[in-house]
C-alpha cells in the first residue's frame, strides 16, 4: 500500500499510536517510563518538540512540531517504537506472527500509525482539546486532568503552548 504522509518541514503534527491488540500495556508505571526514556532518546538525536500527549492504556495521542528544516517524523516514530519493543519487559509482548517473525518484529505495536498535520492555530487547540478529553472519552478520569477511576491506570498528559505554530499549507 501506498501511504500518503504530509512531508511539511517545520510543520506540527497530530498522531495517534496502538499497541497490537490495543494491550493495555501503557497504564503500568514501567512502560511509561521506558517510553519517555525511548522520546528522549530519539529527541536526544533527532530533534523535535512534543507540544501536547497522553497516554491511555492500549494508545497514545500526541502532537510534535518537527524543525524547520526536517519532517521525517515517521523515522523517528520507527525508532522510538523499536527502542521501547527491544526494551520492554517479555511479559507484556504478544506472540507474533509469522509474518511479524520474518520481519524480526515484535508484537507490541501495530504497524503503523495514524497523522494530521495540523493546519492552524484553530486546528492545534481543536487536537489539543481532543487529548485532553479523550481519557473522559475513555471512562478513566471524571473530568480533564481529573481524579484517575482506576488507580491501577496512569494517565500522562503535558500540554505546552503552540510558541511556533503559525498557519502552514
Amino acid at each position: 500500500m501506498d501511504y500518503r504522509r504530509s512531508r511539511a518541514k517545520g510543520a506540527s503534527f497530530f498522531f495517534t499510536l496502538v499497541t497490537e491488540g490495543r494491550q493495555g500495556i501503557l497504564c503500568h508505571r514501567e512502560n511509561v517510563v521506558l517510553l519517555k526514556e525511548a522520546a528522549k532518546y530519539v529527541m536526544d538525536r533527532h530533534p523535535f518538540r512534543i507540544d501536547a500527549y497522553v497516554l491511555l492504556p492500549g494508545h497514545l495521542h500526541c502532537i510534535w512540531t518537527m524543525p524547520e528544516d526536517d519532517n521525517d517524523y515517521s523515522f523517528r516514530w520507527m525508532l522510538i517504537k523499536s527502542y521501547f519493543s527491544r526494551k520492554c519487559d517479555l511479559k507484556y509482548k504478544q506472540p507474533a506472527s509469522v509474518s511479524r517473525t520474518r520481519k524480526r518484529e515484535q508484537a507490541i505495536w501495530q504497524r503503523r500509525f495514524w497523522e494530521h498535520q495540523l493546519r492552524d492555530v484553530d486546528d492545534f487547540s481543536r487536537h489539543i482539546e481532543y487529548i485532553h478529553y479523550n481519557p473522559v472519552k475513555h471512562g478513566l478520569v471524571d473530568a480533564p486532568l481529573g481524579n484517575i477511576r482506576d488507580t491501577s491506570q496512569i494517565i500522562s498528559t503535558t500540554f505546552i503552548r503552540p510558541a511556533r505554530l503559525t498557519a502552514r499549507t
